[in-house]
């Protein structure tokens, strides 16, 4: 059974076609919206709408059952080339993710998960979770590098969840801004949600959920500076929007209004950002541990350049 949505039609949606208003109001393609009319399942008044070229009148009460949305896809067990482990025991694996590879499967994406490159090489995975998702506590952008840390056993991932929960974990970014951000050390503090043009991206918006980072300048270049965040919350995108926010965005990140030239000369094909530490008390021996990782080598190549061009 799908989610029942109920409304009256506003003004601006007068004279509307159904299938074109239901498109606009629940961002469904003109398709979707003629086969959810097809089906039955939108009222105008109490009764059924007969045909998708029917027109709306304003104030009319509109009724859509709307489908569920897909299952996500299950993971796809496949070593994934470059992907390096920076620890592992019973309890974690704490893997050094490469570019393209996202955390786990979801609706929409074909390409290599840490999820299925752990289970292709052999990996024993935490089964707690959805089943796309066993044994993810936290998530990295697809073109976000760096570590991240899976759960093995049961134990482990509720525990971490909890910790990733209550803020008891340290995540370090870096990011290569451009411009030079003033104060040089700072917090941005402004809500997160989804942008309004429904392309996927996210954005500052009025009643988005809390977000804060935490930035420090770690060296100033000519062309753009290079900074160590803090994140106080974990919003899909945070880093991006909140740079991009303050009008220095992510070198490289053209969805979040970076430039192109500088991305093109610097040799970049995304966002220069890379989470270089994770620490966490340890889920299984209490103790507090941290790991690091490198600079993969395009970041390290247009950081390279940013510095000799200084």
């Amino acid at each position: 059974m799908g989610e029942v949505r109920s409304l009256h039609v506003p003004e601006g949606l007068e004279g509307e076609r159904v299938d074109a208003a239901l498109a606009r109001l629940f961002g469904l393609s003109r398709s979707g919206a003629a086969d959810i009319i097809a089906a039955g399942d939108v009222l105008l008044d109490g009764a059924e709408v007969a045909t998708k070229s029917e027109r709306l009148h304003a104030g009319a009460w509109l009724e859509v059952t709307l489908p569920p949305p897909p299952a996500p896809p299950a993971p796809v067990a496949e070593p994934v080339p470059g992907m390096g482990i920076l620890f592992e025991d019973d309890d974690i694996v704490v893997v050094d993710k490469p570019i393209g590879v996202a955390a786990h499967p979801t609706t929409g994406w074909t390409g290599p998960t840490v999820l299925g490159g752990l289970l292709g090489a052999g990996h024993t995975i935490a089964t707690s979770g959805a089943s796309e998702r066993q044994g993810i506590v936290h998530r990295l952008d697809a073109n976000t590098t760096g570590a991240m840390v899976v759960a093995k056993s049961e134990v482990a991932y509720s525990r971490l969840k909890r910790a990733f929960k209550e803020r008891r974990i340290d995540k370090r970014y870096q990011a290569l801004v451009q411009g030079h951000p003033d104060p040089f050390r700072g917090t941005v503090d402004a809500p997160i949600d989804r942008h309004p043009s429904g392309d996927g991206r996210f954005a500052v918006v009025a009643g988005g959920k809390p977000s804060v980072t935490h930035y420090d300048t770690v060296e100033a270049f000519r062309a753009a500076t290079l900074l160590d965040i803090d994140l106080e919350t974990g919003r899909t995108h945070q880093i991006r929007v909140h740079m991009s926010a303050i009008r220095h965005p992510c070198v490289g990140d053209m969805a979040y209004g970076a430039d192109p030239t500088l991305a093109a000369r610097l040799g970049l094909k995304r966002q220069w950002l890379h989470a270089v530490r994770l620490g966490f008390e340890h889920p299984g021996t209490g103790e507090w541990v941290e790991f690091e990782s490198p600079y993969p080598d395009d970041l390290a190549h247009a950081l390279k350049i940013v510095e000799a061009e200084s």
